[in-house]
């Protein structure tokens, strides 16, 4: 690759290319769903159009690159030995080796484009196939099989008799959880443009004639306008900022979608009655957030911050209430003739004018005789006036305008207007119900050594400073819970109350929080309400968890909340590090056990437990299809309460499309249901036991194999060279550092969301399946791992996620990234492991190649890998050219600046092509 200045060039032998070929050939591009196919192929013409009009000689490199790459890919995947002189991916890579900076980095561009259009494209195919199913559903079914909630219902009720499956029912709560953590590599402005064109091109289907002409142009401009726009952020976003992540999903799906959810149940379960009776469904869905609260390693957030965002997160929420309660109350016309108002609005209104006449005489203007919609337009005015917090007017809490609502409700229903109590009125209490005045429930999270310094500091200076002055982090620490008592004072207990504790190690963690939380406030009445959460993330923590819990109970206002809650407590576990730590399997194995071991503990002292699953994106940390998941848990683990983190590019994947976000929704309640049904609470306790020996040995073997490799010497800095660690640290997608900032520069301070994102990166994705390989080896009884396979949810899940993510790696091209560094050992034991995991895995699945049975999704990444390959190659090569010191030392400032932009142009652009990466 050269510069402008700079004709040294990098060869595809110094870069490590070796020619490998393994695999069977599948099945070809054609034999994609014909809608997909003809969107994909669609958005490539325009594309390719695109580049043509800005540079003819970037779609003849685009075209003659992809040309390589897809050949280099039949070649792999068909099992073909290549001569070197014909091989595909030798042939780009000599290409890109050629090419400018400034060219590589618009062919870059180009690739990227190309990712986000096929992956919108996907997306849309999904929605048309539900759509589809939807369309084919007969109305006089018993269930809806499409909606997989009252699927999970009617099984409850044939297995437990209705009044258990409604008890159930009632109890269940799925509760996501949105984080800043900074695995979504593209920006807001990128996003904007994705969604934009995704709606022009399902418009587009039903449109004809000029009105289809007129799509298309738009279509034009809009990719158009997404290639020329840099994939990179021009600075990292501030938590405030980040805030906007929760703000676009809330007003884009989340606000009308998740009525839209409850609705769709009643239909199914009420029949003919659904709109004319109480509903059934309860408002089952509860967000909180981590954005703006979650201070673990990231200076950024502060107390002040954190009163910015809630204060953000209310007014927001509040607005749309107030539009939506307006938009209701104007449509109340029923004049007191037909629909007379009952004795209980009567009170309402006589209250309401004594609260304010100018708002009750601006009302009764527009309604003289429309008592219902003079009420709620005095509701809507009031929600407008809780905005600008006027005392004499606002309401001082979500339940006292839940309250309002339900009286309207009752008197509609009483004077014989069923359809008007419980249709859009119906909706907005759902609304308020789900999202309150705080629209998410903010979680502060800390790590445990910050509380301890923070009370040594204390204990040594005085809290005022009387011996000396306390440290900058004391005075943060004490003011994170002056932010939590003024929020709560704000918005509601409800709206922050959870605390988090990082690396929970002791009893003593949960006593330092509740200690430091009494120490800042002078009167102690002034405190605010505090659930502190143990997390449990390293692998001996997860041992001695319950242990740790035994001495919680004890602490006195760890009673206190029990007795307040009705036994209610929360216990997070994390996937993250306990991956990073201990290896996949051996942190599946472990989390199992721990939630098994926990819940057997709640039981035994008649605790309500609700266990946070700290999961990830990827596979490494916890990633794959939730509802799986939840089936796959231990007996008494969920109690029909699902609680997990959704983070950077899950959020937009699982929420951005409102027909995709109904449907996880409710998947993932359906399974959360259906957990306590005796079927599954009898397969997950029977499978467990009969496949523990199985699971102890790959647990032994697996973890030996994996501590093998991080203890070998210097594998720390070689990781560092061999993937875009240092350059992926650079990119602006959060506010949080890479690294904790409280111990040594090493493996152990590494976040693990750089550390899965990395391997991703180098399309080795170690994180997710290292060590798997090695334990089947030795474990060498297939027919009991493929019993397992069939048998055993837990192992299913694991085995597919671990084969999802094999089918995303390339030997190929890891081997370029691994010659990066100069460790032979390294490298063979990596790719060694690779193979044996990839072959075992194939062998228990019964697939010739991986996803072979998941025809549509094997089958979509197959057609990415040569686009991803183009920039795999392209990313590596720029990597060689910053890694050598010999380049270093002659590359100027600007040119490694230009450099590290090709990367990072090329991480955003393998991130949309591999997906679930963070």
């Amino acid at each position: 690759m050269t510069t402008d200045n700079d004709q040294q060039q990098i060869t595809p032998a110094d870069a490590g290319i070796v020619d490998t070929g393994t695999g069977k050939k599948g099945p070809e591009e054609h034999d994609l769903p014909a809608s997909l196919k003809s969107d994909m192929d669609l958005c490539l013409e325009i594309l390719r159009q695109v580049l043509k009009e800005f540079d003819p000689t970037l779609l003849a490199t685009f075209d003659k690159v992809r040309d390589d790459a897809v050949e280099a890919s039949a070649e792999h995947f068909g099992g073909v030995d290549p001569h070197p002189d014909e091989d595909g991916l030798k042939k780009a890579a000599e290409i890109i080796d050629n090419m400018q900076l400034g060219d590589a980095q618009l062919l870059a561009r180009a690739f990227t484009t190309y990712f986000h259009l096929a992956n919108l494209c996907e997306e849309n195919y999904r929605v048309s196939v539900l759509r589809q199913r939807e369309a084919a559903v007969q109305g006089d079914q018993a269930v809806d099989p499409v909606n997989e909630l009252t699927v999970a219902y009617h099984q409850l009720i044939n297995e437990m008799g209705p009044a258990k499956a409604k008890e159930l029912l009632d109890r269940l709560e799925f509760h996501p959880v949105f984080t800043a953590h900074p695995t979504e590599a593209r920006r807001k402005a990128v996003e904007g443009k994705i969604r934009r064109i995704a709606e022009l091109l399902e418009e587009g289907k039903t449109l004809g004639g000029s009105d289809k002409k007129e799509n298309l142009r738009h279509l034009y401009n809009e990719i158009d306008a997404l290639f020329r726009t840099s994939p990179i952020a021009l600075k990292k976003p501030t938590p405030v900022e980040e805030a906007d992540t929760i703000l676009d999903i809330f007003d884009s799906t989340l606000f009308d979608t998740i009525p839209k959810v409850y609705r769709r149940f009643d239909d199914w379960i009420l029949g003919d009655k659904a709109g004319l009776v109480q509903p059934v469904c309860p408002a089952f869905f509860h967000p909180g957030s981590w954005i703006g609260s979650d201070r673990d390693g990231n200076p950024n957030v502060t107390a002040k911050v954190s009163r910015l965002v809630a204060r953000k997160f209310s007014d927001h929420v509040i607005a749309a209430l107030e539009r939506a309660c307006r938009t209701v109350g104007k449509n109340l016309t029923m004049e007191s003739r037909t629909t007379p108002a009952s004795a209980e609005l009567l009170s309402l209104w006589n209250r309401q004018k004594e609260l304010s006449e100018r708002l009750t005489e601006k009302a009764s203007l527009i309604s003289t005789q429309e008592m219902h919609r003079a009420v709620m337009l005095v509701m809507a005015d009031r929600l407008h006036y809780t905005i600008e917090r006027d005392a004499d007017l606002m309401y001082h809490s979500a339940d006292e305008f839940l309250a309002d609502l339900k009286v309207v409700q009752r008197s509609l229903a009483k004077a014989g207007a069923p359809r008007s109590a419980y249709g859009p009125l119906q909706d907005l209490i759902w609304q308020t119900e789900t999202f309150g005045f705080h629209m998410v429930e903010m979680e502060f999270r800390q790590h445990s050594v910050v509380h301890a310094r923070a009370l040594e500091d204390i204990r040594e200076h005085g809290l005022h400073g009387e011996r000396g002055p306390l440290q900058p982090m004391t005075h943060e620490v004490l003011d994170t819970f002056r932010a939590l008592g003024s929020i709560q004072k704000r918005n509601g207990v409800r709206a922050a109350r959870r605390y988090i504790i990082s690396f929970t190690q002791s009893a003593q963690n949960v006593r330092d929080v509740y200690e430091l939380n009494r120490l800042a406030f002078a009167n102690p009445a002034d405190a605010p309400i505090l659930d502190v959460i143990p997390l449990f993330e390293q692998l001996e923590d997860l041992e001695n968890s319950v242990d740790v819990l035994e001495e919680m109970i004890k602490i006195p206002e760890v009673q206190a909340r029990l007795k307040a809650t009705g036994g209610k407590m929360e216990v997070m576990l994390g996937y993250s590090d306990s991956s990073k730590d201990a290896g996949p399997t051996s942190a599946t194995l472990a989390l199992h056990s721990a939630q098994e071991r926990i819940a057997k503990w709640a039981e035994s002292h008649d605790i309500d437990l609700t266990l946070f699953h700290g999961r990830g994106g990827a596979v490494g940390r916890g990633g794959g299809p939730a509802n799986r998941a939840v089936l796959a848990q231990p007996v008494g683990s969920v109690k029909c309460r699902f609680k997990l983190t959704e983070q950077g590019e899950v959020i937009f994947a699982r929420y951005g499309n409102p027909v995709l976000a109904i449907r996880h929704v409710e998947s993932v309640a359906a399974a959360t249901l259906l957990q306590s049904a005796p079927s599954v609470s009898k397969t997950n306790t029977e499978m467990t036991a009969k496949y523990a020996g199985m699971a102890k040995a790959l647990d032994k073997a697996s973890h030996e194999r994996y501590l093998d490799l991080l203890n070998t010497e210097d594998f720390a800095p070689w990781f560092s060279t061999v993937t875009p660690l240092v350059e992926i640290g650079l990119m602006p997608i959060g506010s949080r550092p890479a690294k904790r900032g409280l111990g040594a520069k090493s493996l152990d301070d590494l976040r693990t969301i750089p550390w899965i994102f990395s391997w991703a990166q180098a399309r080795i994705n170690l994180a997710a399946w290292y060590g798997l390989g090695t334990a089947c080896e030795q474990f060498g009884d297939l027919a009991t791992l493929r019993k397992a396979y069939e048998e055993w949810p837990l192992f299913s899940t694991f085995i597919d996620n671990i084969e999802m993510s094999i089918a995303k790696t390339d030997e190929r091209i890891a081997k370029m990234y691994l010659a990066l560094g100069d460790r032979d050992d390294l490298r063979d034991k990596v790719l060694h492991e690779m193979e044996l995991t990839r072959k075992w895995v194939l062998k228990i699945v019964g697939d010739e190649w991986p996803l072979q049975h998941r025809h549509v999704l094997g089958q979509a990444i197959r057609i990415r890998s040569p686009y991803v390959d183009a920039l795999s190659v392209t990313q590596v090569l720029a990597l060689r050219s910053l890694r050598k010191k010999v380049d270093k030392e002659e590359l100027s400032h600007g040119r490694q600046q230009g450099f590290t932009y090709l990367i990072l142009c090329t991480v955003s652009g393998v991130a949309a092509g591999l997906q679930n990466t963070g």
